[in-house]
């Protein structure tokens, strides 16, 4: 099965075809996705494109909006999350590229989400951008304090993060970044990340990947971004779409597996 594990199809870049970006993702066989919350503010909407028994949702607050709700408690998300077409917590993280939101707002408003995932067992969705030490000690630290599943999506940091996350059984999403001609330290992280633990995404509208770089991404891509993975890994395309659909419903649990 094709599966999207990444998409923001509630984002303005669907407003004037979302069915039929859908219809195509279907078309090109891709038979789930995930639609990723950017903010709890922003929850409705993520969880309007959800309504579709193929397409499932997460909620939480992306680092670069932290600063919208600082003080976000687990209690917030925890009570979403009892919707039952919620699979996971997040996207939630650090990204001090940008700095959108401040540091310390980031860090607490993460906690916030681990706590979230902790208590409900549902997936953290992490986001990290520039913060491997900072993201590598708040894992560790909270982790410390009681497990809690993660996936560190659309993995493009550096290899000592990896293998701190993947010590505490993080699994990797893999996103159109691995096809662009530029990103040979990326896919040489993705040949060391743990087989078992590694899915696929587009994180679309954004990072399409190559061949249709530069233009919006779309679910139906994902393809691409699954075959540059069994290249990478040196796996059969057949091998690549069975370990990642495996890997996917062992962390995103709560979706029945057809």
């Amino acid at each position: 099965m094709l599966i999207d594990s990444h998409v923001n199809l509630h984002a303005p870049q669907f407003d004037e075809d979302r069915d039929a970006v859908i219809a195509r993702a279907r078309a090109a066989g891709v038979g789930l996705m995930v639609n990723i919350c950017d903010r709890v503010s922003n929850f409705a909407a993520c969880r309007a494109v959800a309504e579709a028994d193929d397409i499932w949702c997460t909620v939480g607050t992306h680092p670069h909006e932290a600063k919208e709700n600082p003080g976000l408690s687990a209690d917030d998300l925890v009570t979403l999350a009892g919707d039952p077409r919620v699979v996971g917590i997040g996207e939630c993280g650090l990204d001090f590229h940008y700095d959108l939101s401040p540091r310390d707002i980031q860090a607490r408003v993460f906690r916030a989400h681990v706590a979230a995932a902790r208590e409900t067992g549902l997936p953290l969705v992490v986001h990290t951008r520039e913060a491997d030490e900072q993201m590598g000690a708040i894992l560790e630290e909270e982790y410390a304090r009681g497990p809690f599943r993660l996936l560190m999506h659309c993995y493009t940091s550096g290899a000592e993060l990896a293998r701190r996350a993947a010590a505490l059984g993080a699994w990797f999403s893999v996103s159109g970044i691995a096809t662009f001609k530029a990103a040979d330290d990326v896919r040489a992280v993705i040949r060391d990340m743990p087989a078992e633990r590694l899915i696929v995404e587009t994180d679309c509208p954004y990072l399409a990947p190559v061949p249709h770089r530069g233009r919006r991404n779309e679910p139906a891509y994902v393809a691409h971004v699954l075959a540059k993975l069994a290249d990478i890994r040196g796996w059969s395309p057949n091998e690549a779409e069975a370990r990642t659909t495996d890997a996917f419903f062992a962390l995103f649990d709560r979706i029945p597996r057809p």
